[in-house]
């Protein structure tokens, strides 16, 4: 077995290229779009290359002039002092069942980080944040999602085999939208406080409210989340081109808001999950590939709904906003034009019960389970699972 260290076009293409050729024959996998992968490890395009110390690098692994492998290795600078060791990553790890072909490419990330000063490794994980291509699938194996990567049920064994230990796992809930009477009547009851309260309105945005879309979630964002658990804050103008990049694939009935006195307090916001769109155009957004989408788009072949965040700014905590949302976000799916029948939530961790009691007071299940895998180099120092970070009310 050789290995390649990616350095040329070509090399990236076989690299990008090699899990539409394991997976040829997989009625479930769906290639993730090419330039998407392509620019996590473009540093004009990531901004993760410039903070210190971060760094990536890839490698395809090759037998008899075949490709059996691939895998990447990185630094990330921002998450660097926030363990209780320096922990790097490694992912986008596909490869053959076979172990020796495994440990080969986990061998090779292992070295590469500790010459890098690293004493862990996690992964399957993404250079940069967590709501993409993160963890390997150990149960659902089903079509992945917008953002996931798809992988056998065999990836598990290589990665315990190897001695990599669980350090988390990130659970998709699913929810049939349409369902009217799955809720807890306890979650009712909150929804009315809040409901009754004519201050407070719930509602999709209108094509008048857009050129607001990015200061609201700004505002509700920074409120709920920023700063929280570890989560940055984020400033208006990447707000701005958040949503000028989901401007192409939005539907705005999907980006839900609570409002007082019309200063946004709450959201839920989704988007069409893209993967039944992208899965016909084998991951070129090229011309064709654009014409293929918006086809499936127009024709209706996306019915379902990909939850990307949920919200409620901490001075209407308890207050019923939060069932409120939702309700109200129900009511609107119960009626008629809506196209999604479901609604999938790809990232809850088992290291947050508050979030997956919300999830199930939802009345959503886990239908797919993903896990983060640690493995520390010091094999005789204790291992530790990742820190629940919030108690069940």
């Amino acid at each position: 077995m050789q290995l390649v260290h990616v350095s040329t076009s070509k090399q990236e293409d076989e690299w990008i290229g090699f899990p539409s050729i394991l997976y040829v024959n997989d009625p479930f996998y769906i290639r993730n779009i090419d330039q998407e992968i392509r620019d996590i490890f473009d540093s004009k395009e990531n901004r993760v290359f410039s903070e210190p110390k971060s760094d990536a690098i890839r490698w395809t692994l090759k037998k008899d002039g075949k490709t059996i492998g691939r895998i990447a290795a990185f630094v990330n600078g921002r998450t660097l002092g926030k363990e209780t060791q320096p922990t790097g990553g490694c992912g986008f790890f596909d490869c053959i069942d076979n172990q020796e072909a495994a440990n080969m490419l986990f061998d090779t990330a292992k070295a590469w980080l500790q010459l890098r000063g690293m004493e862990a490794m996690d992964g399957p994980i993404n250079f940069g944040e967590r709501d993409k291509f993160w963890g390997v699938l150990i149960d659902g194996f089903v079509p992945q999602n917008y953002g996931m990567l798809y992988n056998a049920p065999y990836y598990k064994d290589l990665l315990e085999g190897y001695g990599f230990q669980l350090y988390f796992k990130q659970f998709t809930y699913a929810r049939d939208i349409r369902k009217t009477k799955d809720f807890e009547p306890r979650f009712y009851e909150r929804a009315q406080l809040a409901l009754d309260n004519p201050d407070l309105s719930f509602r999709h945005l209108t094509k008048k409210d857009m050129p607001m879309a990015a200061t609201y979630f700004h505002e509700v964002y920074n409120n709920a989340w920023g700063g929280h658990s570890g989560v940055k804050s984020m400033t208006l103008e990447q707000c701005e081109k958040m949503m000028k990049k989901l401007k192409p694939v939005m539907d705005r009935r999907l980006l839900y808001f609570g409002f007082y006195k019309e200063q946004p307090i709450s959201f839920f916001i989704s988007i069409p999950e893209l993967n039944q769109l992208f899965k016909h155009v084998n991951g070129k957004m090229d011309a064709l590939g654009k014409v293929k989408f918006m086809y499936h788009k127009l024709t209706g072949s996306c019915n379902k709904a990909l939850g990307l965040i949920f919200g409620v700014v901490p001075e209407w905590h308890g207050k019923g906003v939060e069932a409120a949302t939702v309700v109200a976000f129900s009511k609107l799916a119960w009626g008629k034009g809506l196209p999604y029948e479901t609604i999938e939530m790809n990232w809850c961790g088992d290291f947050n019960p508050k979030m997956m009691r919300v999830c199930e007071q939802l009345g959503s299940e886990i239908i797919k389970t993903h896990a983060t895998y640690r493995y520390l180099f010091d094999r005789e120092k204790p291992f530790e699972r990742c820190p629940i970070v919030g108690a069940v009310e």
